[in-house]
């Protein structure tokens, strides 16, 4: 297929990965205002810090506000991580490639973004918010299920689950380090009793992932950082777990040809991944070592650009 094709069809993953994404953490933690007690605030700039968004209007993160934080993470072009961004570039990429692609699965997401532009800045209000974030992780549900159920798994199909793997172990990564970092340590300073509160928090985390079910039955314990952060992780059954998605990558890539050099690439990052004492980097240097692995997976990103994609092409990200 040509390099063109290729690197659309893998953005194409990536942004809809990005609006489930978005989605999810603005969601979880509307709700998760409602489980915390007066006077227990997580504060809305951890959003911003978790998307990577380091130009929110040059404010400060920790006096950010509901509405602005939401007007950046939901409807602000000018943020190629918002939910309108990764919609539109979405779209635009599906439009370019829709001959290669079922013809259901571009009128998807047509149907989503002119769903999302009709609504917005309406459902930034956090009245008609839930609805709307609801049917945006049901709909980009729905764009994965068709295509692994209605596509063919030729090479374009291994581009798309490269862009949507590797687009989701990098949020997971984000969440875990900004749940390790910022979350449970704002939280946690206000507040003398805080072994409730942690618990309510990492189950947050969880939720954020759909991964609170899965390790109830992984983990036969309360909620706790250490078995939280090892799921999320380490684990290779559950579907949103770093270690997960790689290996995903990894059937991808074997499915590709000339795949030696991102193997090798994506081999180290999953050696660091199985071998970290994650209890030990808890108590002296989980941020470093998810800075470390956040690092490598853009380095397996840069890998596959060099590989596949040609330079003269741009595709905004």
């Amino acid at each position: 297929m040509l390099s063109r094709v290729a690197e659309r069809v893998y953005w194409m993953g990536r942004y809809m990965e990005r609006c489930e994404n978005v989605a999810r953490l603005v969601d979880v933690n509307t709700k998760l205002l409602l489980d915390l007690p007066r006077g227990v605030s997580v504060g809305w700039g951890t959003l911003v810090d978790i998307s990577g968004g380091s130009d929110f209007y040059r404010r400060d993160l920790d006096s950010a506000d509901e509405r602005a934080v939401m007007r950046f993470l939901l409807a602000d072009m000018n943020n190629p991580s918002s939910l309108m961004s990764s919609i539109t570039y979405a779209r635009e990429n599906a439009r370019i490639t829709r001959e290669i692609l079922p013809s259901e699965v571009y009128t998807l997401v047509n149907d989503l973004y002119l769903y999302l532009k009709d609504r917005f800045p309406k459902g930034a209000a956090r009245g008609e918010r839930q609805a709307l974030l609801e049917e945006v992780i049901e709909k980009v549900q729905q764009f994965t299920g068709m295509l692994a159920g209605c596509m063919s798994h030729n090479d374009a199909y291994s581009f798309l689950r490269l862009g949507r793997n590797l687009e989701r172990a990098d949020m997971t990564s984000r969440i875990v380090d900004v749940g390790t970092s910022r979350i449970l340590t704002k939280a946690l300073e206000e507040t003398e009793a805080n072994e409730p509160f942690e618990n309510i928090l990492w189950m947050s985390v969880l939720r954020s992932l759909s991964g609170y079910q899965m390790y109830r039955q992984h983990v036969l314990d309360r909620v706790n950082a250490e078995d939280v952060v090892m799921f999320l992780v380490q684990d290779s059954l559950f579907p949103r777990s770093v270690a997960h998605c790689l290996s995903e990558l990894s059937e991808a890539f074997d499915r590709l040809p000339n795949s030696d050099n991102a193997q090798r690439v994506l081999a180290s990052v999953r050696r660091q991944l199985k071998t970290a004492d994650i209890l030990q980097l808890i108590e002296s240097g989980l941020h470093e070592y998810i800075d470390s692995i956040q690092s490598s997976i853009g380095e397996v990103h840069s890998e596959i650009a060099d590989t596949w994609f040609l330079p003269q092409v741009q595709v905004t990200q």
